[in-house]
C-alpha cells in the first residue's frame, strides 16, 4: 500500500473532479442518476473543505474531503480511482481523517452514503461506524453514520 498523502490546493480541483467522477460512475446504473459527489463544483469545495490526496505510482489514486460539523469531523467524500480500488487506499484515508479529528479534539466522525451502496455500508460498519439515521434525499435514501472516537 505505497503512496504519499498531501493536502490539496486550488490547482488540484480538476484532478479531484475527474477522480470523483471515475470513482462514482459505477453507481449511476444502480441509482439511475449521478451521485451527489459527481455534481460538485470542486473549485469551490477545495476553498471550503480540507482535501487530502493519496498519490501512488505518479498519479492521484484516492482522496478524502472533510470538514468539521456539529462537534464531529464530517467525511464529505472519499473516493478511490477504479483501478486503485482494493489496495487499502480508502481505509488509509479514513484512518487519516480519524487522526485529524482526534488532533482537533472532535469526539466523533460522521459520514453519509446511499442506502443502495451496500459495499460502502459494509466497509463503514467494519470500521466501527453505526447507522445514526436515514433520510429521503434526491429520490433515494441517505444513510447517516457516526463513529465515536476515543
Amino acid at each position: 500500500m505505497a503512496g504519499t498523502i498531501r493536502q490539496a490546493g486550488l490547482g488540484d480541483a480538476a484532478a479531484i473532479a475527474a477522480l470523483t467522477r471515475a470513482a462514482y460512475a459505477k453507481w449511476v446504473p444502480l441509482i439511475g442518476r449521478e451521485p451527489l459527489p459527481m455534481t460538485v463544483d470542486y473549485a469551490e469545495a477545495v476553498r471550503r473543505h480540507r482535501f487530502d490526496l493519496l498519490e501512488a505510482e505518479g498519479s492521484l489514486a484516492a482522496l478524502i474531503e472533510t470538514t468539521p460539523q456539529d462537534a464531529a469531523l464530517l467525511i464529505v467524500n472519499v473516493a478511490v480511482r477504479p483501478d486503485a480500488q482494493g489496495r487499502g487506499f480508502g481505509v488509509r484515508l479514513l484512518k487519516l481523517a480519524e487522526a485529524l479529528a482526534v488532533e482537533a479534539g472532535l469526539p466523533a466522525m460522521r459520514l453519509y452514503t446511499n442506502a443502495l451502496f451496500a459495499e460502502n455500508l459494509r466497509l463503514y460498519a467494519s470500521l466501527g461506524y453505526g447507522v445514526e439515521r436515514e433520510e429521503a434525499l434526491n429520490g433515494g435514501t441517505a444513510v447517516h453514520m457516526v463513529k465515536p472516537l476515543g
